[in-house]
């Protein structure tokens, strides 16, 4: 008999985080569900465990070493391994962002969060990671992380930020690096571009659902050994740097 694919995803209480968890738990995964708030991660698997998928719950707060470290060691105590992590957990940081008022302090934030954040877990889930036999790890990218959109005439890339864009720019280049770092391994890396969806990260201003938002996780969370590794993806295929 195969071995349950075991998966975290980070930020999984709501949202594309939770769609995510949702569509992997959908495919026989075991899936753990990672949020900061033990309530409402409690709600989250328990929503996912009446709709028949196999989760649990991970207390983690991806700003936090120790929080990372206890939620590593839980992962090795429940499963032993993993075989897809997908770095989900994210945030804007607030609005206006404009260059020539913002806060120092939102910008420390924002990179805090949506890059360092990135960077602990993995590296605290790479020693599971490693015990895989196909291990897949997903960073919730934005296209508005893209310079070459960001510097097209006419794009659509949101309102000015010069917090939360840049960070997502960040990330991007992040996941290259880790790319090459990992190539005669068999992780494959990714980032990938949800679209704009409708969560309380934009007050749901955005025009797709948060389950359109997951597919492109979820398809890169599936990928055949053969794969892409330190690319970034949307539906419609890569988006450029």
């Amino acid at each position: 008999m195969n071995e349950q694919t075991i998966a975290l995803v980070t930020g999984a209480n709501k949202g594309i985080g939770y769609e995510i968890a949702a569509g992997l738990g959908a495919l026989g995964w075991r899936v753990g569900v990672a949020a900061r708030n033990e309530e409402r991660c409690e709600v989250a698997v328990a929503k996912l465990r009446a709709a028949g998928v196999d989760a649990f719950g991970v207390l983690l707060d991806v700003t936090d070493d120790a929080s990372v470290t206890a939620a590593a060691e839980l992962l090795d105590d429940e499963a032993g391994r993993l075989d897809v992590l997908v770095n989900n957990a994210g945030i804007t940081g607030g609005m206006p962002q404009t260059p020539t008022t913002v806060d120092p302090a939102t910008v420390r934030a924002a990179v805090e969060t949506n890059v360092i954040g990135v960077i602990r877990v993995t590296n605290a889930m790479l020693p599971l990671l490693r015990r895989s036999a196909s291990p897949r790890i997903v960073n919730m990218s934005s296209s508005v992380g893209s310079l070459t959109r960001q510097t097209t005439p006419g794009a659509e890339t949101g309102p000015i930020s010069v917090a939360y864009s840049p960070s997502k720019t960040f990330l991007n280049a992040v996941t290259v690096q880790y790319a090459k770092e990992l190539s005669d391994t068999n992780i494959l890396i990714n980032a990938a571009c949800p679209g704009y969806c409708a969560t309380d990260l934009n007050g749901f201003r955005g025009v797709r659902t948060p389950e359109q938002g997951a597919a492109t996780a979820i398809r890169l969370a599936t990928l055949p050994d053969d794969g892409p590794t330190g690319g970034f993806f949307e539906d419609a295929g890569e988006v450029p740097w």
